[in-house]
């Protein structure tokens, strides 16, 4: 054994005693990514800073993909930095750089290849997970903890915590060559998804990047990106991390061209569009401010300083200002019904922009139990899908639309209003939204979108004593 093995190994011994010595555990971490108020409850924190980095790779054989193996608490950004000088990265990287990979697993995660590569939780092969018992199992799609490899994705810590994943790694090239593609009405936009998902083209082009930007509903964009090894011509890399901000330039240019990593973390930069609500995009501060602190996990800092002691609130009340709710929600509906969602948004939340990722399960389930793969596309939500926590069906295209802002409170309503009033609209429609943020379901809701009995007979395996809080109590109570 290596000291590097060794020394995990007593990691893990140090992660399995502080479990079986607590009543009640929660994971110690220094970032979030999470927009969900907490209770105040004895807990003991569990320190699994040592499980970070990559711990080793394999390289692509004529007939198995590049693996890496790493620690649950590796950043994407760390992974990324780790792996692109190797020309790999991981399959799906989700938009902010402190996202970490077990916080991507069991919380979903998703960005502009997932149309074709699906959820970071599908190239995953192999899961050490930390569970309730105090013991560290080995997750595989088909050993004896293959119930808990399905039901860890959209668990949010409450079945376990992931110490280590073995991935699928892929090929990189030096560039990113975009498209920004113009549509004046949303139903011609959702056909363009439609085929590009089909047919991974669009007007002779390969497209390997797929994303989009609603503005409004006559002025909406898909960014179509495909891997180069070259600039091209006189052009040099666009550079969105300074005094340019990118989604303006979906707006204002038709091609553009950003090294790889940029293109990861393009978004990253103004937190999508949300860096506004700071003044970080006001020309005169935007000049002076640091360009350490413009990234996402500073400005989630501030709005979690706020959230906490309520100053820019306090200040609104004084004014007169309506108190506002926040409605920071991504949801999955089906292509074929993303439009009547697009349209119903547009009329009762004022929030633009809005964001789109197409996505959909990766073809054939390559990670998937054996009697998961060719789910029926018409079975129940629960039983006829490979991830029960997040019952998404093979087969069928998917839209994440993405919004994270406020609206004002207005009289006769209360808070929660907007976003139950989404979360009604998302069910109807056949969807799902993520549970990152807050969520206001009942109960029986709840189990019947997210796990049902499932969720309760693994919760039941794994952690008996109820070490972690349940899946519920931690998306809606926010236990």
């Amino acid at each position: 054994m290596t000291a590097v093995q060794t020394d995990l190994e007593d990691a893990v011994a140090r992660a399995e005693a502080t479990v079986r010595a607590s009543d009640r555990v929660r994971l110690a971490k220094q970032t979030s990514n999470l927009f969900r108020p907490r209770a105040s409850e004895a807990s003991t924190g569990l320190d699994l800073s040592a499980f970070t980095g990559v711990i080793s790779r394999t390289e692509a054989t004529h007939d198995q993909p590049a693996t890496a193996t790493v620690g649950g608490l590796t950043t994407y950004e760390q992974l990324v930095d780790e792996l692109l000088p190797h020309g790999q990265m991981p399959l799906v990287v989700p938009q902010l750089k402190t996202i970490t990979l077990g916080g991507a697993v069991t919380g979903l995660g998703i960005e502009s290849t997932s149309f074709r590569e699906g959820l970071p939780h599908e190239s995953v092969t192999a899961l050490r997970v930390l569970t309730g018992t105090g013991e560290a199992v080995t997750a595989t799609p088909d050993n004896e903890h293959a119930e808990l490899f399905r039901a860890f994705p959209n668990s949010y810590g409450s079945l376990g915590y992931a110490l280590t994943l073995t991935i699928e790694t892929a090929p990189t090239r030096p560039y990113v060559v975009l498209r920004h593609v113009r549509f004046g009405r949303l139903p011609d936009l959702l056909d363009a998804v439609g085929l590009i998902m089909a047919t991974h083209d669009w007007d002779g082009e390969e497209v390997d990047f797929l994303d989009g930007v609603v503005f409004g509903a006559t002025e909406s964009y898909l960014t179509l990106g495909r891997w180069s090894d070259e600039v091209g011509g006189q052009d040099r890399p666009s550079d969105y991390t300074g005094q340019q901000m990118y989604y303006r330039s979906i707006q204002h240019r038709r091609r553009d061209v950003l090294t790889v990593r940029d293109y990861l973390w393009r978004w990253d930069t103004d937190w999508f569009w949300c860096s506004r609500a700071f003044g970080a995009q006001h020309p005169a501060l935007r000049r002076v401010w640091p360009k350490q602190w413009l990234r996402s996990d500073f400005y989630w800092r501030i709005q979690d300083l706020e959230a906490r002691r309520g100053i820019v609130a306090g200040i609104d009340r004084l004014r007169g200002r309506p108190a506002q709710e926040r409605v920071i929600q991504d949801v999955e509906i089906p292509l074929d019904r993303t439009a009547e969602f697009l349209d119903w948004f547009l009329e009762h939340v004022p929030i633009e922009p809005v964001w789109l990722c197409p996505v959909q399960l990766r073809e054939g389930g390559q990670n998937l139990p054996k009697n998961a793969r060719g789910a029926d596309k018409t079975s129940p939500r629960i039983g006829g899908t490979p991830w029960p926590l997040y019952p998404m069906r093979p087969g069928v295209p998917y839209v994440n639309v993405g919004f994270w802002s406020a609206v004002p409170i207005t009289e006769g309503h209360v808070h929660g209003d907007t976003n139950r009033a989404i979360e009604a609209k998302v069910t109807e429609l056949g969807g799902h939204k993520g549970l990152y943020s807050e969520a206001f379901y009942d109960e029986a809701t709840f189990a019947a979108l997210y796990g049902g009995q499932t969720y309760d007979q693994i919760k039941e395996r794994y952690d008996p004593q109820g070490r972690f809080p349940t899946l519920y109590d931690k998306a809606v109570r926010a236990r």
